[in-house]
């Protein structure tokens, strides 16, 4: 097996915030859930494909943050399950992250400019959460998973009616980061002080806030 020095760990990383950010994201593992849903783009209103396209925005930020959140929790993390069960979340979040990146593209949208800044940031919170500790590392990526859930089920409230391959991939997405919040608990994740919860909240709101427009 092959033995990386620190600097090879160091352009492993930084090769995947380029990629996260600036490339192409690797093709999903999983079919596209849009791609079961039969409707014309074009019978969505221009109203209508704004509105999504900005809250698509918003979803893909929020995946560029998840992959640098499960980047920097593998970095830190003291066990090798523990890493390993990291880098397994990142992987499977890149669906998502394909996912909305496709749409993104059918509703004539943009990505988030400050992707690097969604990366950079969250990078270094799951850096700082694998230092304090694997449970309490679990216990932030339960908190973080619970408050997307909580994220997704109000977008797909707003998402247009008539937008149902947008509503489909939102859908999907709210059971696998459900499951990534069970996973993590059942790994040991320790419950976080409600004064950190509240300030994720608050660092959640700034981000979705901005994405929606930036």
């Amino acid at each position: 097996m092959r033995t990386y020095s620190l600097l090879d760990r160091f352009l492993i990383e930084v090769d995947q915030a380029l990629r996260t950010v600036y490339g192409a994201p690797p093709a999903a593992a999983r079919l596209n859930p849009a791609e079961a849903v039969e409707t014309a783009q074009d019978a969505l209103p221009a109203p209508a494909r704004r509105l999504s396209g900005r809250l698509l925005r918003v979803n893909h930020a929020g995946e560029v943050s998840a992959q640098g959140l499960y980047q920097g929790q593998a970095l830190t993390a003291r066990s090798p399950s523990i890493r390993d069960q990291m880098r397994r979340s990142a992987k499977e979040e890149n669906d998502h992250l394909a996912w909305c990146n496709q749409r993104l593209a059918e509703l004539g949208s943009h990505k988030s400019f400050l992707g690097p800044l969604w990366y950079l940031g969250s990078y270094a919170l799951g850096a700082a959460a694998g230092l304090a500790g694997d449970r309490w590392s679990l216990g932030f990526v339960t908190e973080t998973e619970r408050q997307v859930v909580r994220h997704l089920e109000e977008h797909m409230q707003r998402l247009p009616a008539g937008d149902k391959k947008s509503q489909a991939i939102l859908a999907q997405m709210k059971i696998d980061e459900a499951h990534h919040a069970h996973a993590a608990t059942s790994a040991g994740a320790k419950a976080l002080p409600g004064q950190i919860k509240r300030l994720m909240t608050l660092m959640s709101k700034v981000m979705t806030r901005t994405a929606y427009w930036v």
